[in-house]
């Protein structure tokens, strides 16, 4: 197990309302970053802080452009986060606040303040990224949609970081297989980036949550993604790489989440494929390759006690009816797909697809010439 890294002040407890405001103005104190706004809470309180004197506050090692800001708060910006958070489905979640995820305590520079839009309280339940390439291949997105759908369904949450690509492939699988998904944002909460998935956010925020550290009213900048992604990986317990090139944004991601010691799942690809490289770098560093969802469930199982004969009693359960009888006609012989399409009338389109959720789950494996063969 591991300990949480920052300790509150005994006499601090739950946030109670009245003193909310005083978060939320440290938090805009500049030179106050999630490490040094931690630091400060093991001997005072955000009260406490705002009524020190200003040598006082010097002898904790702020900055004077900090002192000046703790001793006159723009309460107009602090008015406008609290009104914000009166809104329907609208949260903000302290450091201490019991809603906020252990999970996420345990990193090196956990955020203080969380902004929530959606139920703050699956945060804490199990959660797996899902991260990659923000412009894949048409079957990497299909991979990260199918993987998202199957492990919502055995009741993870998905986080990623609503990004184009397989960020939204992940979130929207999760929805299609009616399980929970969690969207780490690097804007204000009341901002959505890119604006292509507007819809898809509001979707998260009826099936799941939308999160950030940055107040409302924050523009994307550049320097919040890399930020937003250390809290992608300090939610989850393990995290899945579909596709990325070696100089990948998701990379990063992945090695913030070994740092954090979290699991690491990458899908391997073509060595031709520049799209797998980094997948393929990060196998080769220590990452479990990846080729079922099983191979996620079972490496996870030690961290919730998941009873593997029922998981998979689930899984026989998930098929419908169409992926059961397509998984009779698959031999334990090399089946072709034009068979499967001769002998159930269905398009090359759907069998390849049907074919990708059973590979998926593990119960058949493609081999050469575009066949396949039941394994289970």
């Amino acid at each position: 197990m591991f300990s949480t890294r920052f300790k509150l002040r005994s006499n601090v407890t739950s946030t109670p309302s009245c003193d909310l405001s005083y978060w939320l103005a440290l938090l805009r104190v500049p030179g106050v970053g999630s490490r040094t706004f931690l630091e400060l809470l093991e001997t005072h309180s955000p009260a406490q802080l705002f009524s020190e004197s200003s040598s006082a506050l010097a002898s904790l090692g702020l900055k004077p452009a900090a002192i000046q800001a703790i001793k006159h708060p723009d309460w107009r910006l602090i008015e406008a986060d609290l009104a914000w958070s009166s809104g329907a489905d609208q949260h903000i979640v302290t450091f201490d606040d019991l809603l906020y995820p252990e999970l996420l305590k345990q990193i090196a520079d956990p955020p203080p303040v969380l902004f929530v839009r959606g139920d703050p309280a699956l945060l804490a339940r199990p959660q797996i990224a899902i991260v990659g390439s923000r412009n894949p291949s048409a079957l990497g997105r299909e991979t990260a949609f199918q993987f998202a759908k199957v492990l919502s369904a055995h009741g993870f949450v998905i986080v990623s970081g609503l990004a184009l690509g397989i960020d939204a492939a992940g979130h929207e699988g999760a929805l299609e297989g009616q399980g929970l998904t969690v969207a780490v944002v690097g804007t204000g909460p009341d901002r959505i980036y890119p604006a292509a998935n507007k819809n898809l956010a509001m979707r998260i925020v009826g099936q799941g949550a939308i999160i950030t550290e940055l107040p409302p009213g924050t523009p994307a900048k550049a320097h919040h993604f890399p930020r937003r992604n250390r809290i992608i990986s300090g939610l989850c317990r393990g995290l899945l790489v579909v596709e990325a090139a070696r100089e990948s944004g998701s990379l990063i991601t992945a090695r913030l989440a070994l740092e954090q010691n979290r699991e690491v799942f990458a899908i391997p690809g073509s060595i031709h494929n520049p799209l797998a490289r980094g997948c393929n770098a990060l196998i080769r560093e220590g990452a479990k390759l990846v080729e079922t969802v099983r191979d996620i469930v079972e490496e996870l199982g030690q961290y919730y006690q998941e009873d593997m004969n029922y998981i998979a009693t689930q899984e026989q359960s998930m098929l419908d009816l169409e992926q059961q009888t397509l998984l009779n006609l698959v031999m334990y012989d090399p089946t072709s797909i034009d068979d499967l399409v001769e002998k159930t009338g269905k398009s090359v389109e759907t069998i390849a697809s049907m074919l990708l959720i059973l590979e998926l789950n593990g119960y058949v494996s493609a081999v050469a010439g575009g066949r396949y063969t039941r394994i289970k």
